[in-house]
């Protein structure tokens, strides 16, 4: 894997679930001008993904905007249906979190990280990583050898360092 530190995001649209239905969100519109954590999750409803890496952010998104940061975004390649329904079981919203549809894998896949988890039925995934990005900049970014692994894309590791 590259190292991505000091490059800038690819640029892709996200989808995301608005009061009035599915809506697009650019990578620019979430990155510009604004030092934000970007996280990305194998998948909506998997066990890691739900029981730890985004209630860590849930639980630690005050912390994490009181050391500076902008905004906190979840990426799944999953549909804005399943991401929204998946958030919303969690408290993203509620806690400052949004969840971010990647569902053709583009954003994912310019980041070079796609993988296949086709033993359990995860095709066309992201890894799992966080970032610190910092007007379109990634400043940081660590990434989880193993899906079912979160400690270096936490948000306590995240709280730790910035």
């Amino acid at each position: 894997m590259a190292n991505l530190v000091g490059t800038t995001i690819p640029e892709a649209d996200f989808i995301i679930m608005t009061p009035s239905g599915p809506e697009t969100l650019s990578v620019k519109d979430v990155t510009a001008g604004k030092k934000v954590i970007i996280f990305a999750v194998p998948g909506a409803f998997t066990p890691t993904c739900t029981q730890t890496h985004l209630p860590g952010f849930v639980e630690n998104g005050d912390a994490l905007r009181a050391k500076g940061v902008d905004g906190i975004f979840c990426v799944t390649v999953n549909d804005a249906f399943v991401a929204n329904a998946w958030g919303d079981m969690i408290g993203a919203a509620d806690a400052g979190v949004q969840v971010l549809s990647d569902a053709d894998s583009s954003f994912t896949k310019a980041m070079g990280m796609e993988f296949d988890g086709a033993p359990v039925g995860l095709f066309s995934r992201s890894k799992r990583y966080a970032m610190i990005v910092e007007n379109g900049v990634i400043a940081h970014f660590e990434v989880e050898e193993s899906p079912g692994t979160c400690s270096i894309s936490s948000a306590e590791h995240l709280l730790s360092i910035i």
